[in-house]
């Protein structure tokens, strides 16, 4: 007979073992998923405090999900919301089994005696949710960046487009009483009145100032006009005026021309010099002397230049942010908007979709870094087909009519010169050479107009029109207070010419006429 085997004991490394509460669980809060839902159903007053912070997704149960998606479904119909009126809306939507039946609605209830810090609880739920989000974003990112046939930008701009989703749909803002607002408001009044009347960044023209009170905070301005009119030009101008003239910081998002070229036509109105000269270099000596001293101001002006192309709309929001806390600039400009992309999502999709997403964007953006932003625009070629005096109008916008509806003010340039118009339409015939007009045809918070400007297309600036005005007199010397060798030695003042005694109050009246 055999001897059994002898058993041989091994020895374990306790440090090799991992128990299971040190394990990795997805951030949650199903206890309070449950208080917060069983709340919802016994109080009305927990459904109004709750249904604009969560949403179905929220939640990390799907039985919880089903239940909140009825109990919205049935707030959105204003239907009262309790234990009956749920369970026949799961039954209705075939969920009510999967959700364990009314024995675990009725279970939800027991939980919660009423409504008492919902909200707390639900920014809880809230709060777990997005770092499960942002584990979901994080992995399906590390996932791409190993993958060595994936586009390092298409890449960056996914995480910042997927980032960007979160921040939208869950980062919401309260709302303020009227007493806060009405505070808010007169402490701004008090600071506009010190201002000389202009609230916001002055544009440098004068007329333009006057309509707007300067370019506002959070708003978002399109200035829209058909190729070769000057949108460039004049944006240039405009933050130009801003950088040297105010000292406010600029930031310039160019994706049409590079940033010498632009700095170059800066140069160009700074100096005086044609940028034909620049562009050749062939300057005289003194013209030397005028590029040197002229680009002074604009080497200390607080103007930042990104001539990054084909941006997308979430590496522009990325750009403005980073500049805002950096130098914290005041104005937006981007030239223009149908060369920006919305993204990595959208791409190959329907450009009108796309554009909308942009300019709605780019609202958010001016309110969110609470600076105005403007948009060049281009217009479609109805323009150019219709007869009278050309002059563009709202429904010309290229692409999209959520540029017109997300715009605070939607401008047009209009310079009749173009289209070979010799004579302004208006009562005196002046003529059109070397002027523009700049027609506001949407403002938000203000009157419409249409504002004339001067344009000097050599050196590609606009300028106030007043300040070109020729005088119409002419001094000279025969009409001058001093010595005129014309007028005669003794000439007769009106006293002497038509005066009399009868008249004069020096003498006594002696001569009164008795009746």
């Amino acid at each position: 007979m055999e001897k059994p085997g002898t058993l041989v004991g091994r020895k374990i490394d306790k440090s090799a073992l991992i128990s299971l509460e040190r394990g990795k669980i997805p951030p949650q809060a199903v206890d309070l998923e449950e208080v917060v839902l069983g709340a919802m159903m016994i109080d009305k007053k927990g459904v109004d405090e709750v249904i604009d912070i969560l949403h179905p997704d929220v939640f990390y149960k799907d039985a919880h999900k089903y239940v909140y998606q009825a109990i919205f479904t049935l707030f959105e119909s204003s239907e009262p919301v309790d234990l009956l009126t749920v369970s026949s809306q799961l039954k209705r939507e075939g969920k009510l089994e999967a959700i364990g039946g009314d024995f675990y609605l009725i279970k939800l209830t027991q939980k919660v005696a009423s409504s008492a810090h919902i909200e707390f609880h639900a920014r809880i739920i809230l709060q777990k949710y997005i770092q499960r989000s942002l584990i979901k974003i994080s992995n399906e990112i590390i996932e791409e960046a190993y993958n060595e046939g994936t586009d390092v930008f298409d890449l960056l701009d996914n995480a910042e487009a997927k980032l960007y989703d979160i921040t939208q749909g869950n980062l919401k803002r309260s709302a303020e009483t009227a007493q806060n607002l009405v505070i808010q408001a007169k402490k701004k009044i008090e600071e506009i009145s010190n201002k000389e009347g202009l609230s916001g960044i002055p544009s440098g023209f004068d007329k333009l100032d006057k309509l707007t009170s300067g370019w506002q905070p959070s708003d978002l301005v399109i200035v829209a006009a058909r190729p070769g009119m000057g949108k460039t030009a004049l944006t240039l101008s405009m933050a130009r005026n801003i950088a040297v003239n105010s000292k406010i910081p600029v930031a310039f998002f160019s994706l049409e021309m590079s940033s010498v070229q632009l700095i170059t036509r800066l140069i160009s109105s700074e100096t005086g010099l044609s940028s034909e000269k620049l562009r050749t270099g062939q300057l005289e000596k003194h013209e030397w002397e005028q590029l040197n001293t002229g680009v002074k101001s604009l080497e200390n002006a607080p103007l930042f230049i990104d001539d990054t192309p084909s941006l997308s709309i979430f590496d522009l929001r990325a750009k403005a942010r980073r500049l805002a806390s950096q130098h914290k600039i005041q104005l937006i400009v981007i030239d223009y908007l149908q060369l920006m992309t919305a993204g990595g999502s959208q791409k190959g999709g329907n450009r009108e979709q796309e554009i909308s997403t942009i300019s709605r964007n780019l609202k958010a953006l001016a309110k969110e870094l609470n600076v105005p932003v403007i948009a060049l625009s281009q217009l479609s070629r109805a323009v150019e087909t219709r007869g009278g005096s050309k002059r563009p109008i709202l429904s010309d916008l290229r692409e999209s009519g959520a540029i017109e509806q997300d715009a605070d003010i939607v401008s047009f340039i209009y310079r009749p010169e173009y289209y070979k118009i010799d004579e302004w339409d208006d009562e005196e015939r002046t003529p059109t050479q070397g002027q523009a007009e700049f027609i506001v045809a949407k403002h938000r918070n203000g009157g419409l107009d249409n504002i004339r400007l001067k344009f000097v297309g050599a050196l590609g600036k606009f300028d106030n029109l007043e300040d070109y005005d020729p005088p119409f007199e002419y001094e000279s010397k025969m009409n001058s207070d001093g010595e005129n060798p014309f007028a005669p030695p003794n000439f007769p003042n009106t006293n002497e010419a038509f005066g009399s005694a009868i008249n004069s109050d020096d003498e006594p009246d002696d001569n009164d006429v008795p009746f």
